[in-house]
């Protein structure tokens, strides 16, 4: 019998909820508050809202079906993460990998902007796979989700004019393999 409901994942569940105001934000200032605050773009380093864009992009979604796309891996994978790897990691994680897209949307697209959680949930798809990752082994399920996914975003930024996004997603991917692996192998994060 149902005793209670928890707030078992506060990272990811907050992570959701800050998207979804953001998104309302969004709607209600007509996209104003999405571009002024949940979007990087080239802006002149003399903006201090330049710095914290380098973040807060990730919480920016450009609709309800962009927003759902992202929450709903996020609320699957993310949990699991963050019971696994703790909170203060996963946010972490979380962090490095907004400031590093962040930073290389600034720096190699000036005329284009990035928003959207998608480099965060590929990011969490492979850090996943090291959930079952066992010291001395390297998981073929790591391998697959690697090929399948961020071989797909290569291809999809090589073969289509929109190579943003796909770079997103890549850079995604490799904090998570990068995060996954230190995590697990020097912090105790395999708790096999």
């Amino acid at each position: 019998m149902l005793k209670r409901i928890t707030y078992n994942s506060p990272i990811v569940l907050t992570f959701a909820a800050l998207s979804l105001l953001s998104l309302v934000l969004g709607g209600l200032s007509g996209g104003a508050v999405t571009q002024l605050l949940f979007c990087v773009y080239r802006a002149p380093l003399t903006d201090p809202l330049t710095y914290p864009r380098f973040f807060l992009h990730v919480l920016g979604h450009s609709g309800y079906s962009h927003y759902m796309g992202n929450m709903l891996l996020l609320l699957v994978i993310g949990p699991q993460l963050e019971e696994r790897f703790g909170s203060s990691s996963l946010l972490s994680a979380i962090f490095a990998t907004a400031f590093v897209s962040g930073l290389v949307q600034f720096v190699l697209f000036p005329h284009a902007a990035l928003l959207g959680a998608s480099g965060i949930v590929f990011m969490m798809i492979i850090m996943s796979t090291f959930l079952v990752h066992k010291k001395g082994t390297l998981p073929l399920t790591m391998l697959l989700v690697f090929v399948l996914y961020i071989g797909g975003e290569v291809f999809r930024g090589i073969s289509q004019s929109d190579n943003i996004s796909q770079l997103s997603h890549i850079l995604g991917g490799i904090c998570g393999g990068v995060f996954g692996h230190v995590l697990t192998l020097y912090a105790g994060g395999n708790k096999k």
